[in-house]
């Protein structure tokens, strides 16, 4: 039996279950919840507050030219891997 829920009834479960001290498999079985459909939704909801914030001074920037200069190879030259998330990678490079 499959039953649609709203992302506010997801966010409830999720916070039921770590108050509950029980396992996410524990608390799945206790209330008839598919275990996938629960950690997907967990993962999914502890996303969210990262694209909710609005108007804080702290965007997250890091000042990368410290990172000039310090290479040790002749040249300059620089790799920069950003990850963000879901298996997107934004990869920098400058050859010499």
């Amino acid at each position: 039996m499959s039953k649609r829920r709203t992302p506010e009834q997801w966010r409830d479960l999720v916070d039921q279950q770590r108050d509950s001290g029980l396992s996410a498999m524990q608390f799945c079985k206790q209330q008839d919840i598919g275990y996938a459909s629960f950690c997907n939704w967990r993962k999914r909801l502890s996303e969210d507050p990262v694209s909710d914030s609005t108007g804080s001074d702290e965007a997250g920037f890091v000042d990368l030219s410290s990172l000039m200069g310090t290479s040790s190879s002749s040249g300059s030259g620089w790799n920069i891997v950003l990850s963000l998330g879901n298996g997107v990678e934004l990869r920098l490079s400058q050859n010499g």
